[in-house]
């Protein structure tokens, strides 16, 4: 069966937002960032499909994946309406 989100859940941090799914996301916690090191020009992709997808998306920052949730985090300016969106879009196609 595959994965899916069954709802979104707001945190304290305006700027995150948790995604509980239907299914296992396998073992956590694991967390992934899109701010590439200060000592690298370059940031190597994290070795998961689904953290790939979701730092894919425009104005996420970084991304906490437990067994039946994940949490994105966006930057200030970013919109939820298009994040929401293209997680769903992301997380059908991980």
């Amino acid at each position: 069966m595959p994965t899916s989100i069954t709802e979104f859940v707001s945190t304290p941090n305006p700027n995150a937002l948790k995604c509980v799914v239907s299914g296992s996301l396998g073992p956590g916690p694991r967390s992934f960032s899109s701010t590439p090191p200060s000592t690298s020009s370059s940031r190597p992709q994290p070795a998961d499909p689904l953290a790939n997808a979701l730092l894919a998306i425009p104005g996420i920052t970084s991304v906490l994946i437990h067994d039946s949730w994940f949490t994105v985090s966006k930057s200030p300016d970013a919109d939820w309406k298009a994040i929401k969106t293209a997680v769903f879009r992301a997380v059908e196609h991980a």
